[in-house]
């Protein structure tokens, strides 16, 4: 027989910030190596997280979970804004600096990051808001995005729930990142078929529409608002009431068309 639920285990805990980080191909990194190369990244979030003014997540009992190829870090829900503008540009910054100054012998580092909001228990953290944080930072969006980082020169693809989003970017309390920056995504996992959520992919130095194009799960703004493209023929072209500009590729016969043509202009140039 079940143990009955007691009145405080149906309350909603209290709720934590979250950002979960993961280098790039740290598996492939030589096992001599690996712990120098994590060692450096831990230095360049302590001292990013110190620049942006932000708490250290060990202020959190548990508040720094080590994933051997990045971490997840707990804040309390105040700083979320923080954790986007100025975070997210400011890790990019001290990740290209690294670069700068890396020995041609060690690895690249590029991250892959998440931030997520949500109720977590005490004193063990566990809820979903843990799942959504890695599902996030391991969906097909965060993963194409960092490609748009390589070619930008970026280190670093991330992506925010929607609800971080709207708290923090919508809300407008996000003062050099504004609704551009952002491109609306649907998270999908691989391995975890009965994860979708909608997110925003953000790559530092880009825009929403310059990720675009990389991106297989990105929305389109107009998807909600257009119908279908129809083929492009005569007995389907618009009627002009004011001018416009049309293309056929075949003889216009339509009556409705044809009549109402008053300027025509001739493109002979080859497509």
């Amino acid at each position: 027989m079940d143990a009955p639920l007691h009145a405080e285990s149906l309350d909603v805990p209290a709720e934590l910030a979250l950002v979960s980080i993961d280098m790039e191909k740290y598996s492939q990194i030589p096992e001599a190596r690996m712990a120098t190369v994590r060692c450096d990244l831990d230095n360049i979030v302590v001292t990013t997280l110190a620049k942006c003014q932000l708490p250290a997540p060990q202020n959190i009992p548990g508040g720094y979970k080590d994933n051997g190829d990045g971490a997840i870090l707990l804040f309390p829900p105040s700083v979320l804004a923080q954790l986007v503008d100025p975070l997210l540009v400011q890790l990019n910054a001290a990740l290209m600096r690294y670069e700068q100054q890396r020995l041609a012998s060690s690895p690249v580092l590029r991250l892959r990051a998440s931030v997520h909001v949500g109720p977590l228990s005490v004193p063990d953290h566990r809820g979903n808001a843990i799942n959504d944080t890695t599902r996030l930072l391991n969906s097909q969006a965060t993963r194409q995005a960092l490609s748009a980082a390589k070619e930008s020169g970026a280190f670093l693809a991330a992506a925010l729930s929607e609800i971080v989003y709207q708290r923090t970017v919508h809300a407008g309390r996000t003062p050099d990142l504004s609704s551009h920056h952002f491109l609306e995504a649907i998270a999908r996992v691989s391995d975890k078929p009965g994860f979708e959520q909608p997110c925003r992919i953000h790559v530092p130095g880009l825009t929403g529409p310059a990720v675009r194009p990389y991106l297989n799960d990105a929305i389109s703004p107009a998807a909600a608002y257009s119908s279908p493209e129809r083929p492009s023929d005569a007995s389907t072209a618009p009627v002009a009431d004011s001018g416009g500009t049309f293309q056929f590729h075949g003889q216009v016969n339509d009556p409705t068309i044809a009549n109402s043509i008053k300027t025509l202009r001739i493109d002979r140039r080859q497509r």
